[in-house]
């Protein structure tokens, strides 16, 4: 008879480590700040950062405009979790998480001053897509080149023509297509920095890996 494949099990430890509980903690944050209505407290918003609450250049993304702002952007980052979860385990991707969404505040603010305010996830899923394209391509992943191309072609298309009207009609506000490419900038960048890292670090051990079995 055929052996069945074992039932791959879960243990605390595994569970602690997965992407998916960074999902499921971002998911239960946004809904409790959905509901308890702090806008005004968290929302990214140019002139309050200018003068100090730098903290919402990070709890902006966290926020949203309406139930299905909310339910695309939370559905967008189980998806891209679930396309790149090798790639993850929850303490780096908590940390790649947090640095996206401080980087989107800080490039919206810096090379947007006519954006006054915004709030969404959506930009840092583009950077999250990004970054999971190029670990793609990393590992030999040629499914990796499409991916990347295809997240290009279409911010690309929204800095041409702007968003739906369908889509700004849905979420009740502008799409911030700005963030979109700020988001996917980031994302390349965050890649290529870790990835530049970790090759100078091969070669460096190396070179050390040489100088020793020389002597």
């Amino acid at each position: 008879m055929p052996q069945l494949k074992p039932i791959k099990r879960y243990n605390a430890r595994s569970l602690l480590t997965s992407p998916y509980l960074v999902a499921l903690v971002c998911s239960i944050v946004c809904i409790c700040l959905f509901y308890q209505g702090l806008d005004s407290e968290l929302a990214y918003q140019r002139s309050l950062i200018i003068d100090g609450q730098w903290w919402r250049l990070i709890s902006g993304n966290l926020l949203h405009t309406n139930a299905w702002h909310l339910v695309m952007n939370l559905a967008g980052l189980w998806v891209i979790i679930a396309l790149h979860e090798q790639h993850y385990k929850a303490a780096g991707l908590s940390l790649l998480f947090i640095i996206l969404c401080l980087l989107q505040g800080i490039g919206l603010l810096a090379f947007y001053p006519a954006l006054i305010g915004y709030v969404g996830l959506s930009g840092m899923l583009h950077g999250l897509f990004a970054y999971g394209a190029v670990y793609d391509i990393r590992q030999g992943f040629k499914s990796g080149y499409l991916l990347l191309l295809g997240v290009i072609i279409k911010v690309a298309y929204e800095q041409s023509f702007g968003a739906s009207a369908e889509m700004t009609a849905l979420i009740n506000a502008r799409v911030a297509t700005e963030a979109h490419l700020v988001g996917l900038i980031s994302g390349i960048i965050c890649a290529l920095i870790i990835w530049l890292s970790q090759l100078s670090l091969k070669r460096y051990q190396a070179k050390c890996n040489k100088r020793v079995s020389k002597v």
